[in-house]
């Protein structure tokens, strides 16, 4: 298959993108600067911290000074040096406020170093430092992360702590000049009183007091002043899907739907997307910790995706973020690697099921046979429906019912879940229930509810898993039983194959416990197996396996294999297994769970978000 780029052009993506994610660009100097900060930021606290040293050449000519310069000059060191320190990380990211921070920082951090401790070698190197950044400034232009006011709060407790642990050190590292023996609680209470001004109840001799007394004000100033900026400054939000955007993708799916399983879960409204220049083509993203995650392949016309990569290319590299893409099909990985020069790794596998070769007849089958005529006999009835088809009382039974019954405090799914059910544009999403009722039905507020599957399109013959969720107290095999009910009726509704859960590290479980399988090989099933514990992976893989599948691959791109930790974390975050965010009170409402209206139907819908197995 020939592939051109979208628009009028030809050939590959130009030389510039290319450039930007092979190989050694100008990253090596904001690598080697903000590694430079870093040290200059420490040099400067240290200076700030420590007493100034009494055998320079400079010491005769610094005590004609005012006496009150010496405790100015530890001050402003100290708070330079860990606003250095705060900064040091955006300018290896090449972000242009922390190169502007910082050329004014450095000057003041060399002066302070001269005129405190009197230290010309520390002078020159912020000289130095501040040189180069003016000379390599066109390296330093990339845009702001999104971001929010919450990052005030953060930066006030972080902040703080530090302060209250630098200001013991710089309380304890003047034992001469200290009058008595005050405790570790008086120390304290002298951090907390410096931080905001007061003088504390430890005593020193001569100038030191005051050194003392300007540096904890300055911790507490600076605490003060950047906790202000951050909750005053502009916020720069993460990109959500706009009604119009959500239009256009759904036009592609309308189109090219049916050759990637999870397109679908592109009109997830928490990520932002970038289209081809002719808008034939789409990716769909989000930015999780400076990660720029892609999830699936391109949606759209396949000769359309290179202009449509290139597009993405250009919005990581304008806000320095990594670019990363999960769960892509093989032909996605190959036009990724290609068009780019990222790389490809296989990351496990989707279980797809055609209908018409699904039987329960067999051996194989034999368990599963087993435990859904059990279920069956227990009085439990399916119903497979489209979402259309359902009443907006059930409708929002069902709601409630899978926000009850999800088994983790926080939403799970990034790159396989739409986080949201019932919503009026999705009428062509699927919804399996199965019921039975008891002494409990009149009384509970599901109703007769047990479990629910929730399947999204995937062209127009096709659709793929989204959400499991049961009732804790229901029978075992509600999963299996709703799945072998969505798999019998779905020729009644069209469908002739079904795209079920992505197991991870699939192949490595399979060949890891055949005989004949190497130390190595053993060895990595084992961790997975101990992993699983805490991620679904063997589990999975073994649900799964039940209903005798085929396996597709799917992979992650990335840059390099250093990013490869980073982009594993980011998506940890994205799917929920990692929260770094506010604790739960605090936290503001998804913003994917508000439902937009449609040309047919209009409706309101509570918050909804995916499940695992």
């Amino acid at each position: 298959m020939s592939i051109t780029l979208d628009g009028d052009k030809s050939g590959s993506v130009p030389n510039a993108v290319r450039k930007f994610v092979r190989g050694p660009r100008p990253e090596s100097v904001p690598a080697l600067v903000g590694a430079s900060c870093t040290l200059v930021g420490l040099i400067d606290v240290a200076a700030g911290v420590f007493p100034r040293f009494r055998h320079s050449r400079m010491h005769t000519l610094a005590e004609v000074l005012p006496g009150a310069l010496g405790p100015f000059a530890a001050a402003l060191s100290l708070s330079a040096g860990v606003l250095l320190l705060l900064l040091a990380h955006g300018l290896k990211r090449h972000k242009r406020r922390a190169w502007r921070a910082a050329v004014v920082l450095l000057p003041a951090g060399a002066a302070a170093q001269f005129v405190y401790r009197h230290s010309v070698l520390g002078a020159l190197v912020s000289l130095t430092l501040c040189y180069l950044l003016v000379r390599h400034r066109s390296e330093f232009a990339a845009l702001p992360d999104p971001r929010s006011r919450w990052r005030a709060l953060a930066n006030f407790v972080l902040l703080g702590a530090g302060s209250l642990g630098l200001g013991l050190i710089i309380v304890s590292v003047h034992p001469g000049h200290v009058v008595g023996n005050p405790s570790i609680a008086d120390r304290l209470q002298h951090v907390l009183y410096g931080l905001f001004g007061f003088e504390g109840p430890v005593e020193y001799a001569g100038v030191t007091s005051w050194t003392v007394a300007y540096s904890l004000g300055a911790l507490g100033l600076l605490t003060a002043v950047t906790t202000i900026y951050l909750a005053f400054r502009p916020e720069h939000p993460a990109a959500r899907l706009t009604e119009e955007d959500e239009v256009r993708l759904r036009a592609l799916l309308d189109k090219h739907g049916g050759r990637d399983s999870l397109g679908h879960f592109a009109l997830r409204r928490d990520k932002g997307v970038v289209f081809s220049p002719s808008g034939k083509a789409a990716v769909c993203y989000r930015v999780v910790s400076g990660v720029m995650l892609a999830s699936g392949d391109p949606i759209g016309d396949v000769e359309a995706w290179p202009g449509a990569i290139e597009r993405f290319m250009d919005e990581a590299k304008a806000h320095s973020w990594t670019p990363a893409v999960m769960g892509c099909s093989e032909t996605g990985g190959e036009v990724w690697t290609r068009e780019t020069g990222l790389d490809a790794l296989e990351l496990g596998d989707e279980a797809v099921v055609d209908v018409a070769d699904f039987s329960l007849a067999g051996r194989a089958m034999r368990n599963v046979r087993q435990m859904v005529k059990r279920i069956e006999r227990n009085g439990y009835e399916t119903r497979v429906r489209r979402i259309r088809d359902i009443g907006e009382t059930e409708l929002a039974r069902i709601r409630r019912a899978a926000a009850d019954w999800r088994g983790t405090d926080t939403e799970r799914g990034f790159s396989m879940a739409l986080g949201r059910i019932g919503d009026p544009a999705d009428g062509d999403c699927i919804i399996a229930t199965a019921h039975k009722a008891d002494e409990h039905t009149a009384d509970s507020p599901y109703g007769d509810l047990k479990a629910v599957l929730h399947f999204v399109p995937w062209g127009t013959d096709g659709m793929s898993l989204e959400l499991m969720r049961r009732d804790r107290a229901a029978d075992p095999g509600m999963n299996e039983l709703l799945i072998v009910a969505s798999l019998h009726d779905a020729p009644r509704l069209g469908i002739e194959r079904v795209s079920l859960n992505f197991a991870m590290f699939r192949s490595a479980l399979a060949r890891g416990e055949k005989l004949g399988a190497g130390p190595v090989l053993r060895g990595w099933r084992g961790l997975l197996i101990f992993l699983s514990r805490w991620f679904q992976i063997e589990s999975l893989y073994k649900f799964n396996a039940k209903f005798r599948p085929r396996w597709e691959p799917r992979f992650v791109v990335y840059r390099t294999s250093r990013d490869l930790p980073r982009i594993s974390f980011a998506a940890m975050q994205a799917e929920g297994f990692v929260n770094v965010g506010l604790p739960r009170p605090f936290a503001r409402r998804f913003p994917a769970s508000r439902p937009r209206p449609c040309a047919h139907a209009t409706g309101p819908g509570p918050e909804h978000g995916p499940s695992a197995a």
